[in-house]
């Protein structure tokens, strides 16, 4: 047993935690959880917590079941919105094989090998998401059109006696469990808002994440609305992103700066976006995941629906903020595709995995574009070398499927349950009749 693991048992018992919950991600990005006991805690460090990865979506074969669950001590933390009289603590566990392997079907263990090969060659990955979501009336029926609880637009101060104080809870919540927050806002659809994360860690940061939507649902339980993640929940209002800030550090200098530069962006920087411009074809499958998500990218509002970069270009998929010169820092990129419902861990490695390849392999930059990408004209965006993203989750996975980068990057299980998976959401959303089709066969079409 470790430092880590000996100061959480003393924690355990010094503040009377009467839970822990030990909490994992299927391959799609859905949040597991098991609770044990504090006398079981030692335990659960020193051999893991057995259990039926079979069971889990994506985990592992049949004849492989058994799996063992292994708490990271790292990530301990109190739950405050447990009742005192049962105080509840998470840590989020590593998924490992009875022999010590990591789970092949593992997210957290994708990003690590992502952030191993980083680090083989020298660099620390930093992660910054902005993420948007919404809030609605609670209402039973979902095949209703959601009711967001207010009429707010972009940075909008709204009174309403409903959630009045929802960002401000939820701040102070993330920031009671070791999630530090930059800053919050209402975002420009009716009931959408905006919570910034601090630059982390890219593994830290897909913990935050995951937590960060926890507390998100917990805290519009309490307070009697809604919370939805959605992608594309309102047809004439904006989608929910979830751009994030990227960069790559060596040591204790930014990779991403050079102050001669243009833009002051290091050619380690213009080879990272590199390989994202000539992979984000194949990696939108992991980070815009459901066919909502290609309602987003495409019905405007400053979504990016083409693969193109610039400079505080918030039409282009990569847009590069204005970097202070004094603080180096703070040179960064940011990726604007991903949406709110993404898996944090498959994201954020197929992203660096991606950037990687472009350093490693010195692809070619094309151009930046300064103009709105999605006012040029096709003839316009071919000539610049601008290519759309896909148009749907089909032809995304049609695309991810002859992927070598995102083979490798998931590993061939992961790999191939993530395209079945989607493949199947794929099939049941193309059966549905929708009211749309209904409404133009009763007008006579």
């Amino acid at each position: 047993m470790d430092l880590q693991e000996e100061a959480v048992l003393r924690k355990v018992q010094e503040q009377g935690v009467r839970f822990i919950r030990l909490w994992f991600t299927d391959v799609v990005g859905t949040l597991k959880s098991v609770a044990i006991a504090p006398a079981e805690l030692e335990s659960a460090f020193n051999d893991g917590i057995g259990f039926d990865g079979s069971a889990v979506e994506g985990l592992t074969r049949v004849h492989e079941s058994d799996m063992v669950m292994h708490p990271d001590a790292s990530t301990f933390e109190v739950l405050p919105w447990y009742h005192s009289g049962e105080l509840t603590a998470r840590m989020f566990c590593d998924i490992r094989t009875p022999d010590g392997l990591s789970a092949r079907s593992d997210p957290r263990a994708v990003l690590k090998r992502a952030l191993q090969r980083a680090a083989d060659a020298g660099f620390t990955f930093y992660v910054h998401p902005e993420i948007e979501f919404y809030l609605f009336h609670q209402q039973d029926d979902p095949t209703l059109a959601p009711r967001p609880i207010d009429n707010g637009s972009y940075f909008d101060n709204i009174s309403r006696s409903l959630a009045r104080n929802f960002r401000s809870d939820a701040v102070k919540t993330l920031e009671e469990i070791g999630i530090s927050v930059e800053f919050s806002h209402h975002e420009a659809g009716p009931g959408q808002n905006e919570i910034d994360l601090h630059v982390d860690d890219a593994l830290t940061m897909a913990d935050a994440v995951m937590t960060f939507r926890v507390v998100i649902d917990q805290i519009a339980l309490q307070q009697g609305v809604q919370a939805s993640f959605m992608p594309k929940p309102l047809i004439d209002y904006p989608g929910s992103g979830m751009h994030t800030h990227f960069s790559l550090f060596e040591g204790e200098n930014n990779a991403f700066f050079d102050a001669s530069a243009q833009f002051q962006l290091s050619k380690t920087g213009r080879k990272f976006i590199a390989g994202l411009i000539h992979h984000a074809r194949e990696i939108t499958a992991i980070t815009n995941q459901h066919v909502n998500s290609y309602k987003r990218l495409w019905a405007g509002f400053e979504a990016p629906a083409h693969i193109a970069w610039g400079k505080n270009n918030q039409s282009a998929l990569i847009r590069i903020p204005t970097i202070n010169p004094r603080k180096p820092r703070s040179a960064r990129i940011e990726y604007r595709a991903l949406d709110s419902a993404a898996n944090p861990y498959l994201a954020y490695a197929a992203i660096l995995n991606a950037g990687l390849a472009g350093i490693e392999n010195d692809y070619e930059l094309i151009d930046p574009v300064d103009t709105d990408v999605a006012a040029l004209s096709e003839l316009e965006r071919k000539i610049n070398g601008i290519a759309p993203l896909p148009f749907s989750l089909k032809e995304a996975i049609t695309v991810m499927e002859k992927s070598e980068l995102v083979a490798s990057t998931l590993g061939e299980d992961t790999f191939a349950y993530f395209l079945r998976n989607k493949e199947h959401e794929w099939e049941q959303y193309r059966y549905q009749v929708t009211p749309f089709e209904r409404l133009g066969f009763m007008r006579g079409n």
